[in-house]
């Protein structure tokens, strides 16, 4: 983080100093919400949460580094010794003045662009690989593993420094209005839409108001930043209405502005593709897994150019560029001819049904067994029977060759597969991972692919890695 006395926190965030000596002489240069990771000169950010209260750790966050509390309420050692704190009525809340204030100060030291990346699914691997084509232009920020929201989009600011030149923020929202507070917080001067889907519909009561929430992004960008918008999504496509910046689209379609033409997949399942433009085409060989992954490579490519990239460059350094953050489309191949591919960090529909479609056609393209181990897809609300018992079908659809159904959320889909007509020996299911660990381990043979999909919250990702470092003997 930037430099900032107590002082300075305390005005930031409108809040009360508390057991400070000296708050002009106290320099903070590190923020965090976890104790453990305290170091000399770091802000402790003792925020209430689902399960635990910072507040019950500001004595351990002290002894291991931490000079300075953001807190709710005074607190003092064993001693009675007051706890030196900035005292709010909201930690989250003055969490996101104080990145306003960061990204403020730095905008006035150096040319620094932000930047916005929202959509149901993608918006992960789409900021790894701009953070990959753009830390060569110069000094670049981006979200640690999914830091999206109220808390994780304050994070990633405090880890920028003064000579930041680009910073990524990834834009998530459990509710209409969650972007356009983010945007007002980090103003972002060019924005990304990678797609509307039905991730969070639950929350939101159906796909419209999500394509209302995420389209806060177009409208915050201001007239001289940049919209980036996806021309193959209808949703995304009608959010050029609400934006006041110039439009570039991406896409597979002919009138985007940077398109993907000549997709295939190679042995390995890498993404194979022609990048075109109106200034000529590169084939590039992705390092990501799946064809699904065009539409967060061609984001982020076109976000690289607004910002500054060469398009040359960009192809350049996109080759092989497989992903930075852990379970996305993950590939393992075991010494004894089993490939496992850990897709389980998320799940919704769309990806669920992209993941199955590339297990379909690597198996098939090799001559390898299918084995698809499939978790529950969360927050789909009330449409979440009939969604998972839609993906049953697809599943027997794609002929997938072996199906393992995990837990009782994911129930449907096991009957979904079943009144498609699958055959019993086809598809399984299991009420836990420690059934379904015991069903692999019996069942999986010398040759197969197996797939493991599911929301994170569905914990498959784990069992993956499980599966991934076993080998029969």
């Amino acid at each position: 983080m930037i430099p900032l006395t107590a002082a300075e926190i305390a005005q930031a965030v409108s809040g009360r100093l508390h057991g400070v000596e000296d708050p002009e002489a106290l320099t903070l240069t590190h923020a965090e919400t976890d104790s453990r990771q305290m170091r000399t000169g770091s802000l402790f950010i003792a925020k209430p949460g689902e399960t635990t209260d910072g507040h019950n750790f500001i004595d351990q966050a002290l002894e291991v580094g931490a000079q300075l509390v953001l807190a709710e309420r005074e607190t003092q050692d064993a001693s009675g010794n007051p706890h030196p704190a900035v005292i709010v009525d909201d930690a989250v809340a003055a969490m996101g003045a104080l990145a306003a204030e960061v990204v403020r100060r730095i905008g006035d030291h150096s040319p620094t662009t932000v930047i916005g990346i929202t959509g149901s699914a993608g918006k992960t691997t789409t900021k790894d690989l701009l953070a990959a084509l753009l830390s060569p232009e110069g000094p670049t920020v981006a979200p640690q593993g999914s830091y999206n929201g109220e808390v994780g989009v304050p994070l990633t600011v405090f880890t920028a420094e003064l000579d930041t030149r680009f910073l990524i923020i990834e834009m998530g929202a459990d509710a209409p209005g969650n972007i356009r507070e983010l945007c007002e917080m980090v103003h972002p001067e060019i924005g990304v839409v990678l797609m509307v889907g039905t991730a969070h519909a639950g929350k939101f009561g159906g796909t419209d108001k999500i394509a209302a929430t995420k389209g806060e992004l177009a409208e915050a960008i201001p007239a001289q930043g940049h919209v980036i918008l996806n021309a193959d999504d209808a949703q995304v496509s009608a959010m050029a209405e609400r934006a006041q910046a110039p439009i570039t689209w991406f896409g597979e379609s002919s009138a985007a502005d940077l398109r993907a033409e000549n997709l295939t997949l190679d042995e390995q399942g890498h993404l194979v593709f022609d990048l075109v433009s109106e200034t000529g085409r590169s084939t590039v060989t992705s390092g990501l897994i799946g064809a699904h992954h065009i539409t967060n490579i061609l984001a982020a490519a076109t976000a690289a150019h607004r910002a500054g990239a060469e398009l040359e460059e960009i192809a350049s350094r996109l080759q092989g560029l497989g992903p930075s953050s852990r379970w996305r489309m993950e590939r393992t191949d075991r010494s004894d001819g089993v490939t496992i591919i850990n897709d389980a960090y998320n799940a919704n529909p769309e990806s669920m049904r992209e993941a199955l479609r590339t297990l379909a056609i690597l198996s098939r393209e090799a001559g390898r067994r299918s084995v698809a181990v499939l978790g529950e897809m969360l927050e789909l609300g009330e449409e979440s029977p009939w969604r998972h018992h839609q993906i049953g079908e697809t599943v027997v659809r794609l002929n997938i060759d072996q199906t393992l159904v995990v837990g009782e959320g994911a129930y449907p889909l096991y009957r979904g597969a079943i009144a498609e007509g699958s055959w019993a020996d086809e598809v399984h299911w299991t009420a836990d991972a420690e059934q379904a660990e015991a069903w692999l381990r019996a069942a999986l043979r010398p040759g197969d692919i197996v797939l493991f999909k599911s929301s994170n919250g569905a914990g498959l990702r784990l069992l993956g890695d499980i599966i991934a470092a076993e080998e029969r003997n």
